[in-house]
């Protein structure tokens, strides 16, 4: 296994002075620090600063991390950035993955804010506020770990767990300019962390640099030993997925990040993947619409009235779905898993990360608009969640237009994903000669 040295701003020294900074920003009350936060955790973070004494040293000790909204933090209520849950009870342990990363020396800052129930790509929340795009005025932040990747391309933290359900993870990253990282979805335990969907759900982070993401995710993880770190044969650009609809800033960015890696070396070929036409047979939707509307039924019956009505909507969906055509969904989506792993091997999949650039507040008023660039920035990180892969967003900026730049790759291979992220990025942030 590679050991990535980070070039780290933390420290346990430091950790007590960076954690008094971030919670006199947020108090400030800043416009571009709002709704970043559903909650702070000011009666535990200062006993997580005390207890780094006694923590042996390793990559995280000392960093300041944000939580998304949907993992259990013992003593806070777990709200999912949604109404319907104020009521319950606080958790009386951390979730696993964040119970690993406490024990590692981690500093707990905060629950960030996100979609409700985790259900869409936008970031949008009517209940807490939604936090402002970092790198571009009055645009979406994207979703639904929305707070979570505006906490770190703030600085408020290092690091920031959130969940990837289609997306969740690399489409705030993309859009707010950081590093998201979803692994494969067996690897961290989810133990702990409400679901929307626990077909496609994975738990990963996102960080300003790969190391940091790397550190993390190995942290978090059951079982880092034991995944590959094989190097990919070539990077492939599918010609029958993921490319049309591009708006002309991120074509025209992707493709100056293509050139690039081909200059540096790396094997670019573009050719169709047959998986990928079955794919679009596929109803996606089943997925979050049936199992989240299991999650939340009782609520979705009693107190229909506290949702956001979007996302109500998406929940009211699964009445159209019945048993069997359910299961065939199931059926089709092992055979898919089945036939991308034969046909991506050992591969890359390089894609934008989203098709557009974040598109503004405004835009999002008329509910079939809504609809459509939902579905539209969902639709190429979507994949790695259906074909249970792994997958990687990395920020990217050319004639000031920022996206994201996608790697994948299938179920298993995070580390040679992550030595792979770890080069391109290298490659990616070089000036052009």
């Amino acid at each position: 296994m590679i050991i990535m040295t980070i070039n780290k701003a933390w420290s346990k020294e430091n950790a007590a002075v960076r954690l008094k900074e971030t919670f006199a920003r947020v108090a400030e009350g800043e416009k571009q620090l709002q709704s970043v936060f559903t909650q702070t955790f000011d009666s535990t973070a200062g006993q997580d600063v005390e207890n780094l004494a006694t923590v042996l040293d390793n990559e995280l000790l000392g960093a300041l991390i944000s939580v998304k909204d949907l993992f259990d933090v013992k003593g806070f209520v777990t709200k999912a950035g949604s109404r319907i849950l104020e009521g319950s009870a606080a958790a009386t342990v951390d979730a696993e993955a964040i119970a690993r990363l406490r024990e590692a020396g981690a500093v707990l800052v905060g629950h960030t804010n996100m979609t409700e129930l985790a259900y869409s790509g936008l970031g949008l929340n009517p209940h807490y506020g939604t936090p402002e795009n970092v790198l571009y005025a009055d645009c979406i932040p994207g979703g639904s770990s929305s707070g979570g990747a505006v906490s770190v391309a703030r600085d408020l933290v290092d690091i920031a767990i959130g969940t990837d359900t289609g997306g969740s993870v690399r489409i705030p990253a993309a859009f707010n300019g950081i590093v998201g990282f979803k692994p494969s979805q067996y690897s961290v335990s989810r133990v702990g962390c409400k679901a929307l969907s626990r077909s496609l759900d994975s738990v990963g982070p996102m960080a300003k640099t790969v190391a940091a993401c790397r550190a993390s995710y190995q942290l978090m993880s059951n079982s880092p030993a034991g995944l590959t770190n094989q190097h990919p044969r070539e990077f492939v650009i599918p010609t029958n997925f993921g490319m049309d609809e591009l708006a002309p800033a991120v074509a025209s960015a992707f493709a100056v990040a293509v050139d690039k890696l081909s200059a540096a070396g790396c094997n670019i070929v573009e050719r169709p993947l047959a998986v990928l036409d079955r794919y679009s047979e596929l109803p996606v939707w089943h997925f979050s619409s049936v199992e989240c509307c299991a999650e939340y039924l009782h609520y979705y019956q009693s107190v229909p009235e506290k949702f956001d009505p979007r996302v109500l909507k998406r929940l009211q969906r699964a009445q159209e779905v019945d048993a069997i055509s359910y299961r065939q969904t199931l059926n089709l989506r092992q055979s898919l898993i089945e036939q991308y792993q034969v046909e991506l091997g050992d591969n890359i999949l390089l894609l934008p990360t989203v098709p557009v650039l974040p598109p503004k507040f405004s835009e999002f008023e008329q509910d079939s608009e809504y609809d459509r660039l939902n579905l539209l920035i969902l639709r190429n990180p979507t994949l790695s969640n259906v074909m249970d892969g792994c997958s990687i967003s990395l920020p990217f900026c050319s004639d000031t237009d920022h996206i994201g730049v996608m790697l994948s790759a299938v179920n298993g291979r995070d580390q040679a994903l992550l030595n792979c992220a770890e080069y391109a990025e290298q490659v990616l942030s070089r000036e052009l000669r």
